[in-house]
């Protein structure tokens, strides 16, 4: 139910449409608070955005990353709204205009904001009451927005923040099969102009469609792990007009594990390549993050 997005935010915007999240869409009693604090390192064709005149691009970064999120009674559903807040130091090395080039960037990243309602299946419960819930079919949505709060210079090449807004909504389903839960959800991400790219440059960018699947297990009330999966298409980009050669059509894999230490403190680990990549997003990324709960009468 809470967001590892933050862990991605320092990379391009094509990336952090794609973050892949297992238990997206689930239930937990009302009133609970989640201090999440993590890191990620990503490494590959992560950074450079593909409209921009750099070959042979390879970038490494480093995330720090800090999320609040609370769970909230919607209409009788639960859901939940989290505020991830990112910073990243990056190193990048490249060939611009025949010359080999490198930067090293640090700084705030561009805060993300994300809003999930369940709608059906997942009661608004409080914690005496949640003991006795049993899953079967959640079906949720959610609307993640990105700020351009990063930091971003336009004469630089590369920066670590996008200076335009995203908005990502997207539709979910969850069903528990025994030990298994399976998800899948669907969404699509829209951004608007970067009207200072590269100097007074307007750049645009097309609509990026995504879907992703996961398979949990449950090993016991504490311990689960996942196989993740998404593929996304579009989000061609133009400058000033002219449209660039970078219309995306990938997939990625992943891994989770996650594990309870006592109820207040978990930790979870992941891991995340691509399968295939036509344009841009060719990296590979794991990280760690550690969570505290606290409130509803935990």
């Amino acid at each position: 139910m809470i967001l590892a997005a933050g862990l991605f935010l320092a990379a391009s915007s094509s990336v952090r449409a794609q973050v892949m999240e297992p238990l997206s869409y689930t239930n937990a009693p009302i009133g609970l608070n989640f201090l999440i604090a993590g890191y990620g390192y990503l490494w590959g064709d992560v950074l450079v955005d593909p409209s921009l005149p750099i070959k042979d691009a390879d970038a490494k970064v480093h995330t720090a990353v800090l999320t609040y999120a609370r769970v909230l009674d919607f209409w009788g559903q639960s859901g939940t709204f989290a505020l991830v807040v990112p910073y990243a130091w990056l190193s990048a090395t490249g060939e611009v205009a025949g010359q080999s080039r490198s930067v090293d960037r640090s700084g705030l990243t561009d805060v993300t904001l994300r809003l999930s309602v369940n709608l059906y299946g997942a009661p608004a419960l409080s914690l005496p009451e949640f003991r006795d819930y049993r899953q079967d079919t959640i079906v949720g949505v959610s609307l993640m927005v990105t700020a351009p709060t990063g930091q971003y210079d336009p004469q630089r090449l590369i920066n670590i923040g996008t200076n335009r807004w995203s908005f990502k909504p997207e539709v979910g389903v969850s069903k528990a099969v025994g030990p298994w839960t399976l998800e899948a959800a669907a969404g699509v991400t829209f951004f608007t102009d970067n009207d200072e790219f590269l100097g007074a440059n307007v750049r645009r960018q097309d609509p990026l469609y995504s879907l992703q699947g996961h398979a949990i297990y449950n090993f016991s009330p504490g311990l689960w792990a996942a196989l993740d999966a998404t593929y996304y298409t579009g989000g061609r980009t133009s400058v000033n007009g002219a449209l660039n050669d970078d219309l995306q059509e990938n997939s990625r894999w992943g891994a989770t594990v996650a594990r309870t230490l006592d109820k207040h403190n978990s930790i979870k680990l992941y891991f995340t390549s691509g399968v295939s990549a036509r344009t841009g997003t060719n990296f590979n990324a794991v990280g760690i993050a550690w969570q505290y709960r606290w409130g509803a009468g935990l």
